[in-house]
């Protein structure tokens, strides 16, 4: 990290850092699965979805990773991309998944899948506002 980045990471209040790290790590996670899912299918890993669907899962390989170093930078920007991708990544995974969800109630419960994405997404919402605050209040920057 460079100097100005920690700078800001210890100007913000301790409850802020830990949701920076839970959520860069969650951000650098879905990174990691989608990016396993087109090195196992190629371009057509979500052929099954509509094509805007195919289109932006495909680019969540590109969004997670740009929200993950906005995050680990504590730029404002990046607390408003987040829950932008999160709120679509989580509607898009709620329309494709809905007819089997709709089927068997009980698969939202699965540790992967639907329940990890949905409560992820809940988590980016709710702290969304009092993060951007945090990141955007003047506070004085410890030197040292």
């Amino acid at each position: 990290m460079t100097d100005s980045i920690r700078r800001r990471w210890r100007a913000l209040p301790p409850w802020a850092r830990v949701i920076l790290v839970v959520a860069i790590g969650g951000f650098l996670e879905g990174t990691g699965a989608h990016a396993l899912d087109l090195a196992r299918h190629g371009p057509h890993a979500y052929s099954s979805f509509a094509p805007p669907l195919q289109v932006f899962f495909i680019a969540l390989t590109v969004l997670d990773p740009l929200v993950a170093v906005l995050l680990l930078c504590a730029r404002p920007a990046g607390v408003l991309l987040a829950a932008v991708v999160m709120t679509a990544d989580a509607l898009g995974n709620w329309y494709v998944n809905w007819s089997w969800l709709r089927a068997d109630w009980a698969r939202l419960l699965h540790p992967v899948g639907m329940l990890p994405i949905t409560l992820f997404a809940l988590f980016v919402l709710v702290s969304a506002i009092p993060l951007a605050r945090a990141l955007t209040a003047p506070r004085p920057v410890p030197v040292g």
